[in-house]
């Protein structure tokens, strides 16, 4: 029962640093409003997690943990890479859209925390290119798909996919779009980013 207490009082911590980190950001997050979030006090809270930092890596990790093994399936399974390119970005826009502040997370604290990243390639289900590379060198010889490098084409899969949620309000301001019209813009792209991907390389 006690474990059980334990594990269920640690996923409402999490759920409630998402929130608040969501709202506030890393910076500005103050670790007693997320033991407000999370209906505990401070001192409960440091016996979890020692501090804002730890918290965070934790959400991360957590978040990450659910979005790396789809995107490493991706990535090595028997597909073609066109069928990759419209794969992976359906399943990363869906995953970004219910978790949109893991962008800006990943960017901000690699920002301040460079080394933060070999941490997470300690994690097995850490997305391993190995196998598309060498896909995309034998569709490129077989004259499938254009030359292009494997690492130049998965930046721009990359690229393509993270910028707007980075972005977002400067693109809201740009294109005069509301929030519910910037969420219909991501759901669009789904389909047109793997689309406009698959036309850059095809023969």
């Amino acid at each position: 029962m006690k474990n059980n207490k334990n594990e269920n009082t640690e996923i409402i911590i999490l759920e409630a640093a998402k929130s608040i980190f969501q709202t506030k950001g890393m910076d500005g997050a103050r670790m007693q409003e997320i033991a407000n979030e999370a209906g505990i006090n401070k001192a409960m809270l440091h016996y979890y997690y020692r501090s804002k930092q730890l918290l965070f890596e934790a959400v991360f990790k957590n978040a990450f943990s659910l979005l790396a093994p789809q995107l490493n399936a991706v990535l090595n399974d028997d597909s073609s890479i066109e069928e990759k390119v419209k794969s992976f970005t359906s399943n990363y826009i869906a995953f970004i859209a219910k978790h949109p502040y893991l962008p800006n997370f990943i960017i901000q604290e690699l920002n301040r925390n460079p080394d933060f990243i070999l941490k997470m390639k300690e994690n097995s289900a850490f997305p391993n290119l190995e196998k598309f590379k060498k896909q995309v060198d034998v569709e490129v010889e077989k004259g499938l798909i254009k030359k292009i490098s494997a690492q130049q084409l998965f930046i721009n899969i990359l690229a393509l996919n993270v910028f707007p949620f980075i972005a977002k309000p400067l693109i809201q301001g740009l294109i005069a779009a509301d929030d519910e019209g910037f969420k219909q813009i991501i759901e669009n792209r789904k389909t047109e980013v793997a689309d406009f991907i698959i036309s850059s390389i095809k023969i």
